[in-house]
C-alpha cells in the first residue's frame, strides 16, 4: 500500500522559514523521481521542485535560491526547506512520486500540507 504523508506546514511570517517533509512507504523510494508541487486557492497546481535518483534537483524560477529539496533514502523521506517566504508562497504543498516502468508512468500523490505566509 503506497503512502505519501506530508507534514511541516503551518503559519509563518513574511521572511520566515519552514521545512516540509514527505514520509513515504509502499514503494522503492530510491528508484522514484520525487517532486514538490503547490496549489494556491483559485490557481492551478504548479511545479515547485524535483529530485532524481542521483540527487540532481531542479526548481521553479519563483523559488530558486530560496527553496532546497533533499531526500533521505534510508528514511524514505523527501524534504523541502523553504526560506525567505512571502505571501505568494501561500499554498497547499504536495509531494509526488513518479517512476517509469515497462511502458507507463506510476505516479502517487500525498494529501498535502498547508503553508500560509502572512
Amino acid at each position: 500500500h503506497v503512502q505519501l504523508v506530508e507534514s511541516g506546514g503551518g503559519l509563518v511570517q513574511l521572511g520566515g522559514s519552514l521545512r516540509l517533509s514527505c514520509a513515504t512507504s509502499g514503494f522503492t523510494f530510491s528508484t522514484y523521481y520525487m517532486s514538490w508541487y503547490r496549489q494556491a486557492p483559485g490557481k492551478e497546481r504548479e511545479f515547485v521542485s524535483d529530485i532524481d535518483s542521483d540527487g540532481r534537483t531542479s526548481y521553479a524560477d519563483s523559488v530558486k535560491g530560496r527553496f532546497t529539496t533533499s531526500q533521505d533514502n534510508a528514511k524514505n523521506t523527501l524534504f523541502l526547506q523553504m526560506n525567505s517566504l512571502t505571501p505568494e508562497d501561500t499554498a497547499m504543498y504536495y509531494c509526488k512520486a513518479s517512476c517509469w516502468k515497462g511502458s507507463r508512468w506510476y505516479t502517487f500523490w500525498g494529501q498535502g500540507t498547508q503553508v500560509t505566509v502572512s
